[in-house]
């Protein structure tokens, strides 16, 4: 089996798309599957949450692996840059991924970079989950251009729905030009307080808005300061705190997503 590969992004900073690389990797962990996260993100906060404290130190990141390919140099070992933590295993980031980014805008061919990266470790992974920041750059378009999924995390305020349209024709611009074969696997709403009439009222409009076209996952997960707590302390959210709300939903949300590719 080859290694399905999902981006989890979005237009917008502050929607969780990091907890959830994070916690979706630990859930499908736990489900049995082989996962390697990869942190695409300058500031590297996937990393962090894997307890990396200073990433300016890491021997070799996606940064370094891009560069190389950038200079067509020869691929690394993967024993060399993929880490391990509690049964996941990653690729970090540092803030040299912002010099990688500049970098690309001038290259042939850049938007196949990180493709060429991963292509090689699908035979080792059930899933490969990418971390983006949330701009639409050089970077994001990378990791789009990479992914046969995208999975779009959605804060129901409306700013975020906002970002949400931008983001969507990014992707079908990408489908149509550079990656035929990638699709949304579905919106995920994070940070919900389901008793606020806002909240209620921007998860109707995106049901509305979406139906029949993009699946709208029916987990949702809620705003709660044990996601905060558990990345301070570098634990997922199934070891910091398994019986609270967010780990629940953090759990349906993976079997959700298993179920849909059958």
């Amino acid at each position: 089996m080859m290694a399905k590969i999902i981006e989890i992004g979005s237009a917008k900073g502050g929607v969780a798309k990091t907890t959830t690389t994070y916690n979706l990797a630990y859930v499908l962990k736990e489900m049995g599957y082989k996962v390697l996260a990869v942190d695409l993100d300058p500031q590297a906060n996937l990393s962090t949450c894997f307890g990396i404290e200073d990433t300016s130190v890491v021997q070799i990141t996606i940064g370094h692996l891009l560069m190389n390919m950038i200079d067509d140099e020869d691929m690394l070992d993967a024993n060399e840059f993929i880490l391990r933590r509690n049964g996941v295993d990653y690729i970090p980031a540092s803030m040299m991924l912002s010099a990688v980014e500049a970098k690309l805008r001038m290259e042939m061919g850049a938007e196949k970079m990180l493709s060429y990266v991963l292509e090689p470790l699908r035979e080792r992974y059930d899933y490969i989950l990418i971390d983006t920041s949330p701009s639409l750059g050089a970077l994001t378009i990378n990791a789009i251009a990479a992914a046969d999924e995208v999975i779009v995390t959605v804060n129901p305020q409306l700013l975020a729905m906002m970002g949400l349209q931008d983001y969507l024709k990014t992707i079908t611009k990408i489908r149509n030009r550079i990656n035929p074969k990638v699709s949304v696997a579905g919106i995920l709403l994070t940070m919900c307080e389901p008793r606020t009439n806002l909240c209620k009222t921007v998860i109707e409009q995106v049901q509305d808005t979406f139906s029949g076209q993009i699946k709208v996952f029916e987990a949702r997960i809620p705003a709660t300061v044990k996601v905060g707590e558990s990345i301070y302390y570098s634990e997922p959210l199934l070891e910091y705190a398994p019986g609270c709300n967010a780990t629940v939903a953090y759990t349906e949300f993976g079997r959700e997503l298993i179920e849909n590719e059958g």
